[in-house]
């Protein structure tokens, strides 16, 4: 079971996001915040496998929010949820740390996709976030840069990276190279810090930017 903390200050909206997430099967909702102080308090004492947070809430915002969770050492991942798809929100989500970022307009399978991907390791965005981001972020692309980032890769670095510019997580990464789990998540750690990234959604930038994802992924 996927067990979930959500954040927003719209009471309605938290209980439509846990109403959502219940239709999983797989995904159990332990708490809810009104505000990000308050969700960072519910994630250290529940310790979620994915902490769904708005991006704009009183107090702390879901992106000072999961800038706070990595300073005091959370594991939890974060997923993003808003209403908004502007270029600045996005950016500050990404840059922020988030593993996924999911818009409350979209469809509600998307949110349950969504935990289910950060919760195995794997980034996700939605579709229409997916698109402004590979079409053009100015604060996130590196695409001038993005061949001689690789470069300093080991040829099996750059295997793992196309596969988490794919969406793949840790398990299914090491299916498809035929190793096993724990090797990937330090194929991960090491790309992750030779590029200079925060995590797998920049590291999946990178990655496309690059050309690095396979056809067949």
């Amino acid at each position: 079971m996927i067990r979930v903390v959500v954040a927003d200050d719209e009471p309605v909206v938290r209980v439509g996001v846990a109403a959502v997430l219940g239709t999983a099967g797989d995904i159990e909702v332990v708490a809810e915040a009104a505000d990000g102080r308050e969700a960072v308090e519910l994630v250290r004492a529940h310790r979620p496998d994915v902490a769904v947070l708005d991006i704009r809430m009183p107090h702390l915002d879901g992106v000072e929010a999961a800038a706070e969770l990595a300073r005091i050492g959370s594991a939890t991942p974060v997923l993003v949820l808003t209403t908004f798809a502007d270029d600045a929100s996005i950016s500050r989500a990404l840059g922020g740390g988030a593993a996924g970022f999911v818009l409350k307009t979209g469809d509600p399978q998307e949110l349950i996709a969504g935990v289910r991907a950060v919760a195995s390791g794997a980034a996700y965005l939605s579709p229409l976030v997916t698109r402004r981001v590979l079409d053009g972020l100015p604060t996130t692309r590196h695409a001038g840069s993005a061949h001689a980032r690789v470069a300093a890769l080991t040829d099996r670095e750059r295997d793992v990276l196309g596969l988490i510019g794919a969406g793949l997580s840790n398990a299914e990464i090491g299916r498809r190279l035929h190793v096993v789990e724990g090797t990937v998540k330090i194929y991960v750690s090491t790309i992750l810090g030779r590029l200079g990234v925060r995590n797998r959604v920049q590291a999946a930038i990178v990655a496309h930017d690059a050309g690095l994802i396979p056809p067949d992924a």
